[in-house]
């Protein structure tokens, strides 16, 4: 079993910073509309992979995400949603209509298909620097209190 935690939050403010927009309804929501994908994607191959979406920016996109396999969801928001009355409507389902996979791509065809895609590229080279700098921080610190 795998875990895909994509960044809902993350990937909408991508695009309102690329495009000036200032906000999207739930369901034209770019980091929404992201992780729909990734779960259709997943349950239409058979892969057999949790989805857990996180970083929300606001209870619409939660809402629009019922259904995921697993959502991370902060206290602030899931307090604001403890307070909404009315019913959850489930808006990610499994695909039923499997299909076979496409097969393997080379590391070519990867790179390019990556490279078309200006916001997975620059969020996943920020988010490798994050983790990177993050490290360094980590092993300073323990380097301190074991030293």
């Amino acid at each position: 079993m795998f875990l895909i935690s994509p960044f809902v939050g993350r990937v909408t403010d991508w695009y309102k910073k690329a495009t000036g927009t200032e906000s999207y309804a739930p369901d034209e929501d770019p980091g929404v509309k992201f992780v729909r994908g990734v779960c259709d994607y997943a349950s239409r191959y058979g892969y057999q992979t949790v989805v857990m979406g996180a970083s929300f920016r606001n209870t619409d996109q939660i809402l629009a995400l019922a259904g995921c396999n697993r959502l991370t969801i902060s206290p602030a928001l899931l307090e604001e949603l403890s307070s909404t009355e009315g019913e959850v409507t489930r808006k990610v389902t499994d695909q039923s209509d499997r299909a076979e996979h496409p097969g393997r791509i080379g590391e070519a065809q990867f790179r390019w298909e990556h490279n078309e895609d200006a916001m997975a590229t620059e969020k996943l080279a920020e988010g490798i620097r994050n983790f990177a700098a993050d490290q360094k921080k980590l092993e300073g610190l323990l380097a301190k209190r074991l030293g």
